[in-house]
């Protein structure tokens, strides 16, 4: 891993000691979701291999140290749940990525240079939360759309996932519209301007949802 900065180093040690934040280490194998804010503090802490950022087209990050450039998946897309408008919504090409990327992750998680995948979004609750939901349904076609929902909002309270990007991924991996009615099963998660980071496993036992 190439060296991060103090910056990065001073936030992660401002997260970890801030009331409430929760003080884990997570292994291969797992799904990291968060905010833009705690991406620096993640990659020092849980040595992720790949990343994906789901940002506005104008505030896309470059790829952070630490992350090789290849295993860095940038989609510039608005937090909206319409195609119509001016702004720059999800597409099936966009979930393609993610389906795609997900597996090829998952592929390198028998090999040395594996480490968890962690996913963010401006603040951790929208579009990150949706494209864990698909990493999932996508890794997992023999478990229950509506168990590994569940296990999101069990992991993170404040989840609400993007309905749009759901919708495609449903299409997309033949769910017959199972994902959606899974996600809308939840209601809205906790009202917060930020998530905080969890994670959650990329391929969980049928038995422990």
């Amino acid at each position: 891993m190439h060296r991060v900065g103090w910056f990065a180093r001073l936030a992660f040690y401002c997260t970890c000691y801030r009331p409430g934040y929760d003080r884990f280490k997570v292994g291969v194998g797992m799904i990291l979701i968060g905010p833009l804010s705690s991406v620096d503090a993640a990659i020092i802490a849980h040595g992720p291999s790949h990343l994906i950022s789901l940002l506005d087209p104008e505030t896309m990050i470059e790829t952070p140290p630490g992350i090789a450039p290849e295993r860095h998946l940038k989609l510039g897309i608005n937090d909206v749940t319409t195609s119509e408008g001016f702004l720059a919504a999800p597409a099936h090409d966009h979930v393609q990525q993610i389906i795609d990327f997900s597996h090829n992750w998952a592929g390198a998680q028998g090999q040395e240079e594996g480490g968890p995948l962690l996913v963010h979004c401006w603040a951790g609750i929208s579009r990150s939360t949706a494209t864990a939901f698909v990493a999932l349904c996508a890794l997992n076609d023999h478990l229950s759309e509506l168990a590994l929902a569940r296990m999101i909002r069990a992991e993170g309270a404040h989840a609400h996932p993007n309905l749009l990007m759901v919708a495609l991924a449903d299409e997309l991996l033949g769910r017959r519209g199972r994902m959606c009615a899974a996600v809308e099963a939840l209601g809205p998660g906790r009202v917060t301007w930020e998530g905080r980071l969890f994670s959650v496993p990329a391929r969980p036992e049928a038995d422990a949802l």
